[in-house]
């Protein structure tokens, strides 16, 4: 920038202004050398990239990605605050949707606080109070319609790349699946409002196990006894021929679904499941707690074949029995009997394995699922269904077997104590002096 003074030629005014163009075309000429060189450099790099064997070629009309891009998405930070701002800004969606839904809460918690967290996605899949507060909004009666604000939440949140995210919306769907489930099977089939915002959160989580398994099926191989392995010698002498392991198909390749049908019903929901139990051990106690108090409601609490079971531990049981029914008759419980086929039952009895005898589960956990265990035992049996069978009585083996295990590790805990107080050597007691007088 040129200053110029009140008394300036008119000679030296021109002189300056043309040594100013000639700085800025000389500027000029310099940014667009520089611009050029760039540009063939990143043009000899994508030639070279594009004649390369090994390379398909069609990788020449693709773009070439941008060096900066590139470094922030390997970043760790970078990818961290990302992945924060995103649970943020969908926590803070929710607390406007739940606000929007009761301006007045019952409740003095905010989801909004949940938001300040360092780690906001996990804080919420974490909290208690954000489960019952959204718990008691999905179970209002006209929750589950398409124009529901908090299912088209659950299902923007599970379609983002965030994993943290995904497990908010898998630790709902017991309860998303048992209201569904209670209103198709309920009676009154004419007042039923529309369930598209339900079904669009399970169809969600339907595609993405669906785009996992990418049109394969799932396999399960069975092991040859006649072989030996780590754990076992046979006890048949080895033949010289070696005979194939056994292949079974343990699911068959998933077909994309637009729409939830009646006849689709129990394998869409089943799938869904498989993605609860492939991150259980990552989902809170009350959601595990929840699956299995439904599990028992999809059973029928009033079988007759309940009472025919026999099984040690009964007894432990009680207390966990009494709660359920309590809850029952306060209407806090949901579900409805429903029909159970083998595409949905199976991935119901590998949730409800792991909460049977994960470590980690809490006893009430257990409980719960030994309830619904014994309870969809005496639905197997009276509908006489063989490989229901054969997993609910193979789950109550193996939870008698543990509690079993637990009581006598009990009492020999308590045993060892008795002894070690009985035999802990005492302090010698000093004689006792009489002073007689004379």
């Amino acid at each position: 920038m040129v200053e110029l003074k009140h008394y300036v030629e008119i000679e030296e005014m021109i002189h300056k202004t043309i040594n100013i163009n000639q700085q800025l075309k000389r500027r000029g000429k310099r940014f667009a050398s520089k611009r050029k060189k760039a540009k063939s450099m990143h043009f000899t790099i994508h030639h070279h990239s594009s004649n390369s064997p090994s390379s398909p070629s069609t990788s020449s009309s693709t773009p070439h990605p941008n060096p900066i891009t590139a470094a922030a998405d390997q970043d760790p930070v970078h990818s961290w605050w990302e992945s924060v701002s995103k649970a943020r800004s969908r926590i803070l969606t929710l607390s406007s949707i739940i606000y929007s839904s009761s301006p007045s809460p019952s409740t003095s918690f905010s989801l909004s606080s949940l938001a300040d967290s360092d780690r906001p996605a996990l804080s919420l899949l974490s909290s208690p109070d954000a489960y019952s507060l959204l718990s008691s909004l999905l179970s209002c009666p006209s929750s589950g319609s398409g124009s529901d604000p908090l299912c088209q939440w659950l299902y923007d949140t599970y379609i983002s790349s965030d994993s943290n995210l995904r497990l908010i919306v898998l630790s709902f769907l017991p309860l998303l699946s048992a209201i569904y489930l209670s209103r198709v099977h309920s009676n009154e089939t004419s007042s039923i409002p529309s369930l598209s915002g339900f079904e669009a959160v399970i169809l969600a989580i339907y595609s993405s196990e669906a785009k996992s398994r990418a049109g394969k099926p799932l396999l399960v191989q069975i092991p040859d006894l006649s072989q030996p392995s780590l754990y076992h010698s046979p006890r048949i002498p080895i033949m010289e021929h070696k005979s194939r392991p056994s292949v079974r198909v343990l699911s068959a390749p998933l077909e994309p679904h637009i729409a939830v049908k009646s006849t689709k019903r129990a394998s869409i929901l089943g799938t869904a499941f498989d993605a609860y139990h492939k991150h259980i051990s990552q989902l809170p106690s009350w959601s595990k707690l929840e699956f299995c108090k439904f599990a028992t409601a999809w059973a029928g609490q009033d079988c007759h074949c309940q009472s025919k079971l026999d099984f040690d531990g009964e007894n432990d049981l009680d207390e966990f029995l009494d709660q359920l029914s309590i809850e029952q008759n306060g209407e806090v419980f949901k579900g409805v009997r429903i029909p159970l086929p083998w595409e949905f039952l199976q991935p119901v009895l590998r949730i409800l394995g792991h909460c049977l005898l994960g470590p980690l589960n809490s006893q009430e956990v257990k409980d719960g699922a030994a309830v619904a265990v014994r309870r969809l035992y005496a639905r197997a049996s009276h509908d006489l269904v063989p490989q229901a069978i054969l997993g609910t009585r193979s789950l109550i083996h193996l939870d008698k077997r543990e509690r079993a295990t637990v009581k006598a590790n009990a009492n020999a805990a308590s045993l060892a104590n008795a002894s070690s107080n009985s035999n802990t050597p005492t302090k010698a007691k000093k004689p006792e002096i009489l002073l007689v007088s004379k």
